[in-house]
């Protein structure tokens, strides 16, 4: 390795710390496109280091082109949730938050803890996962303009408007559906993983791509592990005498757990290993929303269960 860097990436741009094996850093800011990453290139050429190990935290669609394009060069790329940064600041007494800072800390910490290497995803994978992120906003914009909607008396001029915004909301959210089903039809793997998911009760089409999308897109030791990084695993708050309320970690994303929440209560309805579940959690007097919460958690380590065997749903393999 000719050194480590440090990325702290946005929108418009990204600041990189080069920190040299000798300890010396060279700092650069340079434009979030193609042509800034070439200048990135550049710029490592000229000072020596032509092979780094290059860290950037992940912030949605931002660092996905630059971190693959990385890869690509031949780099050592790590990808690093941002609460680990910001807890590593924290350990470091840091008291200043620029983007130089932030780069100088993600080199730090690159060069003390070297983080595991990171792969892109398969083509079809980040096809699907961009389908189905750009379903989830336009879902979001109809729910938004059916508030508006219904928000109180409204000026024809403006009820046509939503209305018309709200036809042409339907009309790209069926045409994203759409995309999604032959997406995952024109390939065979993410096709295999489908059915597999949708032999579970409770877990649809729609389910099904956006756990493929956005949950089943890394290897995982466990179905505990999967259910972790969706947020489901129980959050337990002690310290001596005191005991928090429990309840779950939600940490990961969101679009996640927000997913899987109907496809639990149909589950708990129809799912025989959910039913049993739910009378179990019942019986120990649990409220509503822990059994979901457990539903919800279950359901991921059922798909991780068929999609690590390769075998359908059956109910007499699954305990509650």
């Amino acid at each position: 390795m000719d050194g480590v860097l440090g990325i702290d990436i946005a929108k418009a741009k990204f600041d990189v710390t080069l920190q040299l094996p000798d300890g010396t850093r060279r700092r650069k800011a340079c434009p979030n496109t193609r042509a800034g990453f070439g200048e990135l290139t550049h710029w490592l050429t000229r000072h020596g280091a032509s092979h780094v190990h290059a860290t950037l935290e992940a912030t949605g669609t931002y660092g996905e082109a630059l971190a693959t394009y990385l890869h690509d060069a031949g780099h050592r790329v790590s990808v690093l949730n941002p609460a680990v940064i910001h807890a590593y600041a924290k350990s470091q007494l840091a008291r200043a938050k620029t983007d130089r800072v932030d780069a100088d800390l993600i080199a730090a910490y690159t060069a003390t803890q070297q983080p595991p290497a990171w792969t892109p995803l398969p083509r079809e994978t980040r096809e699907l996962q961009a389908l189905v992120r750009r379903l989830d906003a336009l879902i979001k914009m109809r729910t938004e303009e059916q508030n508006r909607r219904q928000a109180g008396e409204l000026v024809p001029a403006v009820q046509q408007s939503i209305d018309t915004v709200l036809a042409n909301l339907e009309a790209q959210i069926a045409t994203v559906r759409a995309l999604i089903a032959a997406h995952i039809d024109q390939h065979p793997g993410l096709r295999q993983q489908r059915d597999l998911l949708t032999s579970i009760p409770g877990i649809g089409d729609a389910t099904a791509a956006l756990l493929l999308g956005e949950l089943f897109t890394k290897s995982y030791a466990s179905a505990r592990q999967a259910a972790a990084f969706a947020g489901l695993v129980p959050r337990v708050a002690q310290s001596g005498t005191w005991r928090g309320r429990p309840g779950l970690s939600k940490i990961g994303p969101g679009r996640l757990r927000k997913a899987l929440y109907f496809p639990a209560i149909a589950a708990l309805r129809f799912n025989p290993t959910m039913r049993l579940l739910k009378a179990r959690l019942t019986a120990a007097g649990k409220p509503k929303m822990v059994i979901v919460g457990a539903a919800m958690r279950k359901l991921i380590h059922l798909a991780y269960g068929v999609l690590k065997s390769g075998r359908t749903y059956d109910a007499t393999y699954v305990q509650p």
